[in-house]
């Protein structure tokens, strides 16, 4: 808490001796936001200095953030979070957010807690010319008469000093504490916007992760497709031709090479459909509507398939499109008992529209099975939706939108 971590600066600054690093770290960064604030003092002593100001203030608030910026890093190691995009300034008028907070501070907040480091800086000199009372007042010729006059005076002027030396260094980290919440405050982003930037970040990462795993399924389906499907290839052929060859074989050895040939041309089957359920070769070298057309021809029952795509799509995106289609055909031959599937694909306003509309008996409930809770994901992973209507008695119809683009 705020106030916890105040009381704990101020307790540590109490034991710190005056020379600290610490101490001089804060001298400095407090000291350094007094000519950022003149400006200001200047302008409230002249009342025509006021509303040139108050322009230059409007006009340059981001590179006076900037600047605050930048001494927060480079003398106190505080590092500010950039403002949020929903802060900028758009069509001349400030936005309620981070620009009005930003003007506050320069225009108020900064020269206040300006003039408590300028009255910090000045209790420094004070503590060190009345501790070091003895030595200057020794210093004087003695034709100035002062050494009388501050005799009686020259303990009580150095026990202040030392009091102001032990003081200072806490008004000083008081004084630092209240900079660095004001500007945390003011000219960082607020709760609401450090969310926000989060879900970017967010989302941002998400779609880095989906385009990273679609990558690595192609290079897989690559992998199998050039190294073990044409070995199987080359063994199934090796084994066809040693089987129409080999006349003179023992009927043993015989059935034998018999047997492996149909493993290995039932391995390269099932190897074919793993490499299509990977990443079918068809989507990438002619496109999503080929590619429905192929799950269109294979599909148990018949689908009509109706497609316009007038806008470029991203490839994860096909890919989740293609294999939401693929899977809710799938459901539907499982579970439907449909004689007919209609296929609509569009693109219109950045979106890619999917719906599969089917005669069957209906009844679908995404909550009481893992298909469609899976479809919802594959198509939530890319930010899209999927909604179903599916009254008992049929029909069911299936939409799916989706992001043309990442």
């Amino acid at each position: 808490m705020p106030s916890t971590t105040l009381r704990r600066a101020l307790v540590r600054s109490l034991g710190r001796p005056p020379w600290s690093p610490e101490v001089w770290r804060e001298t400095r960064f407090t000291a350094a936001g007094i000519p950022v604030a003149a400006p200001v003092w200047l302008a409230l002593t002249d009342s025509s200095l006021l509303f040139p100001l108050l322009a230059v203030v409007l006009a340059a608030t981001s590179w006076l953030t900037a600047l605050q910026r930048g001494r927060l890093r480079a003398l106190y190691g505080v590092e500010l979070p950039p403002p949020g995009r929903s802060a900028a300034l758009r069509l001349g008028r400030l936005r309620l957010g981070l620009a009005w907070r930003q003007i506050t501070y320069h225009l108020l907040v900064g020269p206040v807690l300006a003039l408590g480091a300028l009255a910090c800086v000045y209790l420094w000199g004070v503590a060190l010319v009345l501790t070091t009372v003895y030595a200057w007042v020794w210093m004087l010729p003695l034709e100035a008469g002062l050494r009388g006059e501050l005799a009686g005076l020259d303990v009580l002027l150095t026990v202040t000093g030392v009091l102001l030396l032990v003081v200072t260094p806490w008004l000083t980290t008081l004084s630092a504490w209240l900079e660095v919440r004001a500007a945390r405050l003011l000219l960082g982003p607020n709760r609401a916007e450090q969310l926000e930037q989060r879900v970017e970040e967010i989302a941002e990462s998400r779609a880095g992760l989906v385009d990273a795993v679609d990558a690595e399924r192609r290079r897989i389906e690559r992998d199998l497709h050039d190294g073990a499907q044409q070995r199987l290839t080359s063994l199934a052929m090796n084994l066809g031709l040693a089987r129409r060859t080999l006349k003179d074989c023992p009927p043993d050895a015989m059935q034998v090479i018999v047997a492996a040939h149909e493993e290995a041309q039932a391995a390269i089957d099932e190897l074919r459909d793993l490499v299509r359920g990977l990443h079918p070769a068809v989507l990438e070298d002619r496109g999503l509507d080929a590619a429905l057309s192929g799950i269109a021809a294979r599909a148990p029952l018949p689908v009509r398939l109706d497609v316009e795509l007038s806008e470029r799509i991203a490839p994860t995106v096909e890919a989740v499109a293609y294999f939401t289609v693929s899977e809710a055909l799938t459901n539907v031959a499982k579970h439907a008992r449909a004689k007919q599937v209609d296929v609509s694909v569009r693109t219109a306003g950045g979106r890619l529209r999917l719906v599969i509309g089917d005669d069957g008996v209906g009844g679908a409930d995404p909550s009481r099975g893992t298909g469609l809770t899976g479809l919802r994901k594959r198509a939530a992973s890319v930010d899209g939706t999927l909604s179903v209507l599916s009254p008992l008695g049929g029909p069911t119809t299936i939409t799916v939108e989706l992001p043309c683009v990442l």
